[in-house]
């Protein structure tokens, strides 16, 4: 009868998925260590939910995620489920409260306390913590891997978990070291875009609109897709627009602008009443401030920021001029503008001002169940360094905790 060990797993990366990995692979009788290549663990954990993390949502429904094959995150997400995550972090410490659309964070609202308790479980049971280790590359095969860490150190391992993250937010760590690792073990990679970022439009009053914010709807318009649209606080800024809303329809956008598609986005300010509605709305409202310039008739019903540029954009250069001197062309042009303003999407902002990758490590190469490469036996990966990323609303941190609680589960069992 063959001799049973304990293997040792080594976890590169020591992020949101990495850092429960190592929690499960402990506590299933590994012995573990996490490689880091920052100078602490956790960074982007405490940049997420704008520094409150949002944990998880409480309807992890398959619908509100993607890639090639976003049914790949069923299985993971069905184990390490909302009741086990709940269960997790309550038994860490963590007291969490349900917010709108679903939305959990901690009752401190410090996405730093979430770090703390998962930082302190790992001190406790005993998981050894290697900062500022970069791993270059990895050699061997399953129970007798080599991993070369920062040109000239070794380190050897029975079990590998990749857990790098992907290319958001490379100033916290995530710099796409995890594909390079991945490509070298034959896989392949879905060539990844940011996605959870703020888009850049085509528009010469971008100066004049910066800075202004309201709440409205948004839709997006890929050439070869169908239009996608959401709604919430709008944020005008000098590069283009920003906001919860954006941020959830940035995918759509960047994955189009990437195969070269033209995207448009069309805005509507006034959301809460139907086009004919607005039209009579504006012409009683002209009629009862006439003696008013154009400008002035509109201050208190929009943005004032907001009045010149769309009198312009109307196609009106005095706006001073009386109100009962504006045509009725002019006026329906005011209403259409309010309603769908149109801008060309010419891209989006840079990996630092994402907050999640789309794409990376092809699923069909990693078996759902495990997590476990099924082209290297012994490399098993977790976390948004795989082909899966979520909807804006704590679903990719619950991908983290659930793709690295299968991965720390599988990578711990027995050698035989």
């Amino acid at each position: 009868m063959g001799k049973i060990k304990k293997p040792l797993v080594a976890i590169i990366g020591g992020g949101a998925s990495g850092l429960v990995a190592a929690i499960l692979a402990k506590n299933n009788g590994a012995e573990v260590i996490i490689l880091e290549q920052m100078d602490r663990v956790g960074k982007k954990i405490l940049a997420t939910g704008n520094g409150r993390c949002n944990i998880s949502n409480t309807d992890l429904d398959i619908s509100n995620y993607f890639g090639k094959d976003p049914q790949f995150a069923r299985a993971a997400l069905g184990y390490f489920n909302f009741q086990r995550t709940e269960e997790f972090f309550e038994n860490l410490g963590i007291a969490y409260k349900v917010e709108e659309e679903g939305k959990v964070f901690p009752y401190s609202e410090q996405a730093s306390s979430v770090l703390d308790v998962l930082r302190y479980e790992l001190e406790r049971i005993g998981v050894e913590i290697l900062c500022d280790s970069r791993v270059d590359k990895i050699s061997g095969n399953a129970n007798n891997f080599t991993l070369t860490i920062n040109k000239d150190k070794k380190i050897n391992a029975d079990r590998i978990i990749i857990a790098t993250g992907g290319k958001a937010a490379p100033n916290l760590g995530s710099n796409g070291s995890g594909y390079v690792l991945a490509k070298n073990l034959g896989h392949k990679i879905i060539e990844p875009f940011p996605a959870l970022v703020q888009l850049k439009l085509e528009s010469p009053f971008l100066k004049a609109l910066k800075g202004i914010k309201f709440i409205g709807t948004v839709e997006i318009t890929p050439e070869n897709n169908s239009p996608e649209n959401a709604r919430g606080e709008i944020l005008f800024t000098e590069y283009g627009i920003s906001g919860p809303p954006i941020l959830s329809l940035s995918r759509c956008a960047s994955e189009s602008i990437k195969t070269r598609q033209k995207v448009l986005l069309k805005i509507s300010i006034i959301d809460t009443k139907s086009e004919k509605v607005l039209a009579e709305y504006l012409n009683n409202r002209f009629e009862k401030q006439k003696h008013k310039t154009i400008f002035f008739s509109l201050v208190g019903f929009i943005n004032k920021k907001l009045i010149p540029v769309i009198l312009k954009e109307a196609g009106i250069e005095n706006i001073h001029q009386p109100v009962h001197k504006t045509t009725p062309a002019e006026r329906e042009r005011i209403g259409s503008i309010l309603q769908k303003w149109e801008f060309p999407v010419i891209g989006t902002n840079s990996w630092k001002a994402a907050q999640v990758t789309a794409g990376g490590i092809s699923t069909r190469e990693i078996n759902a169940d495990t997590m476990e490469s099924k082209l290297c036996p012994g490399i098993f990966f977790a976390g948004e360094v795989i082909d899966i990323d979520g909807a804006c609303g704590g679903y990719n941190l619950q991908w983290a905790w659930s793709s690295g609680a299968v991965a720390g589960q599988n990578a711990a069992k027995e050698i035989k």
